[in-house]
């Protein structure tokens, strides 16, 4: 399958968010096979192409934010991951999840993401908190976040598994009138 040029809604130097794509299936489906990524991602089961390619078009439809992850280090955009938004459209407020290929971890490119991804829901789509569940054990995982603007917020006791051991589940939010430090999407609007 042939890959379309990407389009970039925001970027830094070394980091950029483009829109969720179709034509990207087999490439996502293939970063959700990594052991090391259905550790901590909640679903502790590979996935058929075919199963995730029905689940993608459910996806496409939905109210989600979704986002693919660029590097933007090389020659030309890679895509390396992808951040979602659940909004609870209720209370202004969002889940966030995210997915690093094996290759873009460790080089704070979902650090990077995940700033974007909060710079985004604060200004474009003006939620007012947003929150994630993350496994006690993925000290990394956790160090990532708190880089990008979360605190944690609480703790789910043995409300999840790490490597078949029960562990706990750590809850962490960022707030739309803490969010500190430069805004990728107010420097669009020369602000």
């Amino acid at each position: 399958m042939t890959q379309l040029e990407p389009t970039l809604w925001i970027a830094t130097e070394t980091c950029g968010l483009g829109p969720y794509r179709a034509d990207l299936i087999e490439t996502y489906w293939a970063w959700e096979q990594d052991p090391s990524l259905l550790v901590g991602y909640g679903r502790q089961v590979p996935e058929s192409l075919e199963a995730r390619a029905e689940g993608m078009a459910h996806q496409l439809r939905g109210s989600n934010v979704r986002f693919t992850v660029y590097d933007l280090a090389g020659e030309e955009p890679m895509p390396v991951g992808v951040t979602t938004l659940l909004p609870d459209d209720a209370v202004r407020t969002a889940e966030f999840v995210i997915m690093l290929s094996k290759e873009a971890r460790g080089r704070g490119l979902g650090t990077e993401a995940t700033r974007l991804t909060l710079d985004y829901a604060f200004h474009i789509t003006n939620l007012r908190m947003v929150w994630l569940k993350v496994l006690a054990p993925n000290t990394a995982g956790i160090t990532a976040y708190e880089r990008a603007g979360f605190q944690r917020a609480g703790t789910l006791r043995e409300a999840g598994y790490w490597l078949g051991e029960v562990c706990d589940e750590v809850i962490m939010d960022a707030l739309a009138r803490e969010f500190s430090g430069p805004s990728t999407v107010k420097a669009l609007f020369g602000r």
